[in-house]
This record gives structure tokens, C-alpha cells and sequence, in this order.
């Protein structure tokens, strides 16, 4: 079962966990105060506008800058995009500098981590949407990024399908600007805009929660990561 829980600006990184090292990741990245800067969902179907379409773009070419890596599963949302990333256990001789200037030490490689690998691509796809749309230096993504790690082949299912899933689910999704959550008597009701009377048992007091995106998967059991070979 995929869920989410509410996310705080705080670091969610496992402490001490090596994020170059081979695996398979799930990766969300936010866009700045959740704006619906890549599109809208029709009939379950995600409509992308000119920047949905360059933020795709840059995701895919993510493996042209970094060769140890391979694309999984991904989506662009109207205000956040999600995607698995694998990391590769060997380097390639010839391996790229990711979207930065190559070595010059001749044969010199390096093995990029995760969050370098989303550094660029946030960079990267940011100075391209802002060109086109003449907005030089303006913010395009949240500051943080929510990141799991996936152990096992059945969450890397789950979590392919999860992803197939969410324009079909947008209207229930958090990060729709469109749906208040209210959190009363233990319970959650999810209601559009226009519904901000009818909390769950008709108390005036129920609360607003608007958090950050952070999905969770209830179902990973701690076993080794699926697919890796320990470096």
C-alpha cells in the first residue's frame, strides 16, 4: 500500500546511509509554493504544458550526463514530479561529469550520489524553463526533495504502479491545490475549495493541514536493496 504523511522541512535522509551506492531510488520533487507550473489533469490524463515538457525532457536526459544511472518509472504532476532512479554498482570507463565540466585528470571518474543527480537536475531544467519563459533567476523548485529507498522488487512494483496511478488519483492527491484536508476526532475528510464548511463532524475548530509532499510506503521491509552489488 502507498500512502502519504505529512513532510517537514527538516533533513529526511537515512543518517549515515551512502547515497552513491547501487540501488534503486524513488525521488519527489516538489515545485516552488506548489505551483502548477507543468500542466493539469484531464480525464485522468496528464496535459503538460512548455515547462512539463522541459522538465520531462531534462529527466530524460539525465543518463547522457550520468552513466551509471538508468530511468525507471516517471511522471510529471501539475506541481511536483516523481520518478526512480537506479544507480548502477559499476562505472563505466568514460563515465560523464554529470551536468558539470568533465575531469581533467586524465582517466579521472567519479561516481555521482543521489542528491547530486537531483542538484542537477533541478539546475538544470530550471535555467531551461526560465529561459523560456524570460523569467531569468526565478525560483522553479522547493529547496528540499523527498527521497526512498527502495529494498526489495515487490515496493519497486508497488511504487511503478503508484506512479502509472496518480493522474488517475490527482483529485485526491495533497499537493492539488484544489482539496483542503481537515484532520478532526482522529478522522480525514478530503473536500474541494468551495467545501471549507463541512468538516468531518461539523466542528467550527477542525484544522488546515497543508504539508510538504512527502509520500511513504507502509510495506518496505528491511531487507538488502534489490539489484546491487556492495562496493
Amino acid at each position: 500500500m502507498v500512502d502519504f504523511h505529512p513532510g517537514h522541512r527538516r533533513s529526511i535522509r537515512l543518517p549515515g546511509y551512502d547515497y552513491a551506492q547501487a540501488g534503486y531510488y524513488f525521488v519527489t520533487i516538489c515545485t516552488w509554493g506548489r505551483s502548477c507550473l507543468f500542466g493539469e489533469v484531464k480525464d485522468a490524463e496528464m496535459c503538460l504544458t512548455q515547462s512539463g515538457e522541459i522538465a520531462n525532457q531534462c529527466w530524460d536526459d539525465l543518463v547522457k550526463h550520468y552513466h551509471h544511472i538508468s530511468l525507471d518509472t516517471f511522471v510529471v504532476m501539475p506541481n511536483h514530479i516523481h520518478g526512480i532512479i537506479h544507480l548502477k554498482a559499476n562505472l563505466d570507463a568514460g563515465e560523464g561529469a554529470g551536468l558539470k565540466p568533465a575531469p581533467t585528470t586524465p582517466g579521472s571518474t567519479k561516481r555521482h550520489g543521489l542528491s547530486e543527480i537531483v542538484r542537477g537536475f533541478k539546475t538544470f531544467s530550471a535555467r531551461r524553463i526560465n529561459h523560456s519563459r524570460s523569467t531569468p533567476g526565478a525560483p522553479v523548485w522547493q529547496r528540499n526533495y523527498y527521497e526512498h529507498v527502495i529494498r526489495n522488487e515487490k515496493a519497486l512494483n508497488q511504487i511503478r504502479q503508484y506512479l502509472l496511478d496518480n493522474p488517475g488519483k490527482w483529485d485526491q492527491d495533497p499537493e492539488n491545490p484544489g482539496i483542503l484536508k481537515f484532520y478532526t476526532s482522529g478522522r480525514t475528510v478530503v473536500r474541494p475549495d468551495q467545501a471549507t464548511t463541512y468538516p468531518a463532524d461539523g466542528n467550527s475548530g477542525a484544522r488546515l493541514s497543508r504539508k510538504a509532499c512527502r509520500p511513504s510506503f507502509t510495506s518496505a521491509p528491511k531487507k538488502p536493496i534489490i539489484s546491487i552489488a556492495r562496493e
